[in-house]
């Protein structure tokens, strides 16, 4: 015998129709104010609908490539007013970048920082800066002692040493490994990047990263015209748009074509050395074999890439000082291994 069910009836009263109904539009009241930020965002600082739909980076043939780079020229030319010329510039087989940085030697000055925004085009106001240079107490490498916001009339100052920090290009990166959509990863010549169309600026890079190393744009960047570098890169130094993460690619559109990182070129003491570390005749290959080399937090286990050591005589006694002017840099004199002030004359 079968028996037939009567569905039953829920009886809605006033007062939970009200309720349910208050709910309903209170969602939809904050769902709008959710989006009334985005309104004010210009859909061409983003690429528009081409920028948007476009494929990972790590999906793109050739012409979608193509396409992409003469999609950044038109904006680098919308933008600022300037004629670039985009690329994308593949690492080479057979090369694994690394940094050693010469602690005894950096003087602090900056101009590897300076030399960095001009060359990555990074924004100017605020000014993006990749690279931090901390002023250290001698006698100890806790960077929490540092100072980044040292201001003197000269440098290098006699009780303090210089320790420049910027992305380690680590081979066990955290930040690549928190990012929910992919848009940043290692390349096979160790280089870390970012596809800026792909992120979303949720910045979990940057809380991951160990280093201080990824800077965000809260605000669309300000770059002037006459100050574009128009040699850029789709993985490297091509203009950001507001919202996205970017950090130091060890110049990536310089290097793997041969040439030098910016910050490199500019170092008036010759403190920073790079280099392909799997060729045993570079100079960061005997670097890393002849001098006793250490990494920053090395018990976070990221493998960092950027390697810094003393020299051997480091620091110096007082009769050993040897001084020489630093070329266009007045006023600011080093030691060789130490550092102190030249005395008013």
């Amino acid at each position: 015998m079968s028996t037939t069910q009567t569905p039953v009836k829920k009886n809605i009263s006033r007062r939970s129709f009200l309720r349910t109904g208050t709910q309903v539009v209170a969602g939809m009241g904050a769902f709008v104010a959710a989006l009334k930020p985005l309104a004010s965002i210009d859909p061409d600082d983003f690429g528009g609908v081409q920028g948007f739909l476009q494929k990972h980076y790590k999906e793109m043939d050739d012409e979608d490539m193509d396409a992409a780079l003469r999609r950044i020229e038109a904006d680098v030319k919308r933008r600022f007013d300037v004629d670039a010329v985009a690329k994308d510039i593949k690492p080479t087989t057979g090369v694994e970048f690394v940094y050693a940085l010469n602690l005894s030697r950096c003087v602090g000055c900056r101009k590897c920082v300076h030399a960095c925004v001009a060359e990555n085009n990074q924004s100017r106001s605020p000014e993006i800066q990749y690279i931090r240079v901390l002023e250290m107490p001698k006698g100890t490498l806790d960077i929490e002692k540092g100072n980044h916001h040292y201001d003197r009339p000269s440098v290098p100052d006699l009780d303090h040493f210089y320790m420049p920090i910027q992305c380690h290009q680590c081979a066990n990166p955290p930040c690549t490994k928190v990012c929910p959509v992919e848009a940043t990863w290692t390349e096979p010549d160790g280089i870390t990047v970012v596809d800026y169309d792909w992120c979303i600026g949720c910045r979990y890079c940057e809380a991951a990263c160990p280093y201080w190393a990824r800077r965000f744009n809260f605000t669309t960047p300000e770059i002037p015209k006459e100050e574009v570098n128009p040699e850029i890169s789709y993985l490297s130094n091509r203009p950001r748009p507001q919202g996205v993460m970017e950090k130091c690619t060890f110049c990536l559109h310089r290097t793997r074509e041969g040439k030098l990182p910016a910050c490199l070129e500019v170092c008036p003491v010759g403190a920073r050395k790079f280099g392909n570390v799997l060729d045993p005749e570079s100079e960061v290959a005997q670097i890393l074999r002849t001098k006793r080399v250490f990494v920053l937090k090395e018990e976070v286990g990221t493998l960092p890439r950027f390697f810094y050591y003393f020299d051997e005589r480091y620091p110096r006694d007082a009769s050993q000082d040897s001084y020489e002017e630093m070329p266009d840099m007045p006023g600011v004199i080093r030691t060789h291994g130490g550092a102190k002030e030249e005395a008013s004359k």
